[in-house]
């Protein structure tokens, strides 16, 4: 069990975002942690899963780069674990990898992380991509709550989606294409621009996880899945025309 002392605490407090890093190699987690403090970031790492867990049921922190090889957990199965807890699935993740695979970058982003970097790295470039995480997830809409014709109604600040008054569990990645689409009733996004508020940036390569973020999202959705509608060679948009 980690402790709490009192320098955790005027962290907590402090208006500095707090970064948890979690990878099993010291070099990695120092050379992370000197630029991430450098940038203006509260850092805390771990060498091993249990560790971020037990700290993370007291100190929630703004977004977690997240090792996928780690000797006590899958960073898949970790991230993964997060993201179906109501209580931590609002925390970004960044997964850091090893695995040059398409397919592991593709499950990753499927089970709700919001990016990821491939090691080696560079230190310029995760820090840019945490700050543009962060971004992204401090751009709350200004309307709190939206509701199409009384079948679907997703409520921005609390995370939730409710069909018919049924609560619907959706992946991170999946919320944030919902909201994408439902600030905007009837504007047609690109697969691109989808990509792109994802902050995935291999256009070429993940356009098609676009389409099974969308297909996942219909059959969660069940009868209010009608409202997202497929524009034939352009993208996709929600409306209350159905």
């Amino acid at each position: 069990m980690v402790e709490l002392n009192k320098s955790d605490i005027l962290v907590t407090n402090s208006n500095k975002k707090t970064i948890f890093v979690v990878d099993d190699e010291p070099d990695i987690i120092e050379l992370v942690d000197l630029h991430l403090n450098k940038a203006g970031f509260r850092v805390k790492s771990f060498e091993v899963g249990i560790d971020m867990l037990s700290y993370l049921a007291k100190v929630i922190p703004d977004l977690i780069v997240l090792d996928l090889m780690l000797p006590d957990y899958d960073g898949l199965e970790l991230c993964k674990l997060l993201k179906k807890d109501d209580k931590y699935s609002h925390i970004p993740i960044i997964m850091l990898t090893a695995r040059s695979d398409e397919m592991d970058r593709v499950l990753g982003l499927e089970i709700g992380a919001d990016d990821y970097i491939t090691k080696p790295f560079s230190t310029r470039e995760l820090v840019a991509r945490v700050k543009a995480v962060l971004r992204r997830d401090d751009k709350v809409s200004k309307v709190n709550k939206v509701n199409f014709n009384d079948l679907l109604e997703i409520d921005f600040l609390k995370y939730e989606v409710t069909v018919q008054g049924i609560k619907i569990d959706l992946t991170s990645t999946e919320f944030k294409i919902l909201r994408l689409l439902a600030e905007k009733p009837g504007w047609v996004f690109s697969r691109e621009s989808i990509l792109d508020s994802l902050g995935v940036n291999e256009k070429g390569v993940l356009d098609r996880t676009v389409d099974v973020h969308i297909k996942n999202l219909r059959e969660k959705l069940s009868s209010a899945g009608k409202l997202i509608k497929n524009i034939r060679g352009i993208g996709y948009k929600i409306d209350n025309v159905y």
